[in-house]
């Protein structure tokens, strides 16, 4: 009988699930999400993100472990693993496939705990300036909420994002006063990874 490789995806950053069950051939999918930052099972596992790996039956495998830099993960039996540029699903087909040479049948389930890859930043004149999850669809004007509004020396007509495209940085402009009145929602843009909002 074929293992049933059991994939969840979720976070520690808000309420939700988004679950797949696969076989070795063909696959079924459920999803229900509530504001959850990976909602999408083609999500890529990053470097700094939290993966729970439970192998049924075997606790002394089962663990959360986070993605080293260098994009692998250690488990026992296996030592190192590619973990970066996988999907959950795809990662615990990995798994599962080199646990066959130990356990009969081996089920196994990846869970992301914390996605920390996937990051923007906010700095300068904003209560709480810092590293925040980027969540899907988040704009600019989202992303300076999380970091708590400003302090009363920010310049908020004069706000830009920096971004890394082709290898040189960007700036974009973005005009808090005009935005929140409705007169430029093109200033606020959807941000991408590593994007840092600059609050002058």
């Amino acid at each position: 009988m074929k293992a049933l490789l059991w994939i969840g995806l979720g976070t520690m950053m808000a309420a939700g699930s988004v679950t797949a069950q696969t076989a070795d051939k063909g696959a079924t999918k459920t999803a229900a999400t509530q504001n959850v930052p990976v909602s999408d099972p083609s999500y890529k596992i990053g470097p700094q993100d939290v993966l729970r790996i439970d192998v049924w039956k075997e606790p002394e495998i089962s663990r959360s472990v986070p993605v080293r830099p260098d994009g692998k993960i250690s488990l026992p039996l296996l030592n190192d693993v590619q973990a970066e540029g996988l999907t959950a699903m795809e990662l615990s087909n990995v798994i599962a496939e080199g646990l066959k040479k130990f356990i009969t049948t081996p089920q196994v389930t990846v869970s992301i705990s914390e996605i920390n890859s996937r990051r923007v930043y906010v700095t300068g004149e904003v209560t709480r300036p810092g590293a925040f999850p980027l969540l899907p669809n988040m704009t600019v004007l989202q992303a300076l909420t999380s970091a708590g509004g400003f302090t009363q020396f920010a310049r908020t007509k004069k706000i830009y994002v920096l971004r890394s495209e082709s290898g040189r940085q960007v700036k974009h402009p973005f005009n808090y006063n005009d935005v929140v009145k409705g007169n430029r929602p093109e200033d606020n843009i959807a941000l991408q990874p590593g994007d840092t909002i600059v609050v002058p």
